[in-house]
């Protein structure tokens, strides 16, 4: 085996388990809960479409990568109403999103919150899909679709904002976890 043969064949296995190691996919469409804060990421993440997939789950990767939308009242939902107190990571890049202190029931069928925890890792653009014009939610740090944010409802809500999130976009560590974690 020549030099060039060797450095392939070292940086796919590399790779393979960097992704196994980076995406802990859920078996089913679920929303992850992680042990342990994930370590934030320091810049941009870029990968291919086939880096992604081999990271996410097949929901996952339609809704973070080609912006789509979970069904409502299902069973992400259901386990996000259950949660108690927690933050919640990018399931595409595990930066810091939101937390369970600006999480409140809007009965939508969707994970709320009323403003993001770590505001820097939250952009929003105009979205004109479907005909109506709506504000999309995304991580900045990877650019995964997140969901959308409405304002105006009457939530009655600090910041009169819902962002409507989609439950398989986010990964839940509980608030004990992440405080043993710190203190390491």
């Amino acid at each position: 085996m020549n030099f060039r043969t060797l450095l392939v064949v070292l940086t796919g296995m590399t790779l393979a388990l960097g992704a196994v190691a980076f995406s802990q996919k859920p078996a089913t469409g679920a929303m992850e809960t992680a042990a342990s804060a994930p370590e934030q990421p320091t810049g941009k993440v870029e990968k291919s479409a086939e880096e992604w997939k081999n990271v996410l789950t097949p929901e996952q990767f339609r809704i973070l990568r080609e912006a789509g939308t979970e069904a409502a009242n299902g069973p992400v939902y259901a386990e996000f109403k259950k949660q108690g107190g927690g933050t919640y990571y990018c399931a595409g890049c595990n930066a810091e999103l939101f937390s369970s202190v600006e999480k409140f029931d809007s009965r939508c069928g969707w994970p709320s919150f009323y403003d993001p925890s770590k505001a820097e890792n939250v952009v929003s653009r105009t979205d004109m899909s479907g005909g109506v014009m709506r504000t999309e939610v995304l991580c900045a740090k990877c650019g995964g679709h997140l969901g959308h944010v409405f304002t105006g409802e009457g939530f009655g809500t600090p910041t009169d904002k819902r962002y409507c999130i989609n439950g398989v976009a986010l990964k839940f560590v509980p608030a004990k976890e992440r405080e043993e974690a710190e203190k390491k």
